[in-house]
């Protein structure tokens, strides 16, 4: 019982890490797409802007997963990162090299500087969900047992690159909703209609991309179709079917706080759908969850910080994000701060 509770927070805390971790990686595939230095200048602007306040508390959640995971599945744990070693390897070079990216590019001073790191912050936001994708499929089709050492096929199947690209195209989804709507609250309303069409070709992707990975799956991974289209898994399905009409219907007319809503509504619901229909498995079908599940009081303990952690963090994640989208936590600019360092005389005078 115990054990599948702290599943279900695993599952929850994953959705939430694709979700806000996911905007941010969006940001960087607009940014990567956006064009030369003179024609990307304006939306990577507004990327510079809208990501600055929170870009960096989107990783508590991935935090949460890896000590959820290694805590409570400590045998899930080893074998995901036997099998998945190279893909998960690549994935955390890119969140480094991606944070590392987006925090040097804006103060360096000269051109090549600038350049560089924007492109290692723009290449990074590519990959790392990608990779990060194509480990789940690996796991979601089953091809990580008690016996699989690395190999490529573990990672590099229909599967695992459909959930790639799903990564990828809902990370782009994300981010172009999110930064059509800051785009009004900057004051640029040009580039709201350029991230609403940008968004609205990402979803038309992800919806292509659901429906060939469903069909995909019906031979590669059948207990993952199965759960699909049956029971609880099957219910989310549907809901993130009608948020993606809702999204569609929300981006075609200019952007308000319901379409973030609608949007991320399409991606937690298919993050969950995956979930529930791995059940009772976490690795289909050769590990339930009792079986990859530690010990009963390191579970209990588990559960007790957790919800501790819960109560501590969520309230000041969620005033974070509150207070970004009121605008309250815009950065200064170079005419502010030479104001700051004459203001005194100025403003006397």
């Amino acid at each position: 019982m115990i054990a599948g509770v702290v599943a279900v927070v695993l599952l929850l805390v994953i959705t939430a890490y694709a979700c806000a971790g996911g905007t941010d990686y969006g940001a960087g595939f607009w940014d990567l797409t956006a064009g030369g230095a003179e024609r990307g200048k304006r939306p990577r602007w507004l990327i510079d802007h809208a990501m600055a306040p929170v870009w960096e508390v989107n990783n508590v959640w991935l935090i949460f997963v890896l000590v959820i995971m290694w805590t409570g599945f400590p045998v899930f744990f080893q074998q995901v990162f036997t099998a998945m070693w190279l893909p998960l390897a690549l994935a955390v070079v890119g969140t480094v090299l991606r944070g590392a990216g987006f925090a040097l590019r804006k103060p360096s001073r000269r051109l090549a500087g600038r350049r560089l790191y924007g492109a290692v912050f723009a290449v990074s936001s590519l990959l790392t969900p990608f990779f990060l994708g194509a480990a789940a499929g690996g796991v979601a089709s089953g091809r990580v047992t008690a016996g699989t050492m690395a190999a490529t096929e573990a990672w590099a199947n229909p599967t695992s690159l459909l959930f790639g690209l799903l990564a990828v195209a809902t990370t782009a989804l994300l981010g172009g909703v999110f930064l059509a709507a800051d785009a009004r609250r900057f004051d640029a309303p040009d580039l709201d209609g350029y991230f609403r069409w940008r968004a609205l070709g990402a979803l038309a992707a992800v919806a292509v991309l659901a429906l060939v990975t469903l069909f995909v799956t019906h031979g590669d991974a059948p207990h993952l179709w199965h759960g699909l289209t049956h029971g609880v898994g099957l219910f989310f399905v549907v809901v993130a079917a009608l948020s993606t009409l809702t999204t569609a219907w929300l981006l075609m007319r200019p952007s308000g706080g319901w379409a973030r809503v609608s949007a991320v509504t399409v991606v937690a619901s298919s993050v969950i759908a995956w979930g529930m229909a791995q059940r009772p498995y976490l690795i289909p079908t050769s590990m339930t969850i009792a079986e990859g599940a530690g010990a009963h009081t390191t579970l209990r303990w588990l559960t007790f910080v957790t919800l501790v952690a819960v109560l501590l963090i969520i309230p000041a994640v969620a005033l974070l994000y509150w207070l970004d989208t009121q605008g309250e936590l815009e950065g200064l600019t170079d005419a502010d701060l030479r104001r700051g360092g004459s203001g005194g005389s100025g403003d006397e005078g």
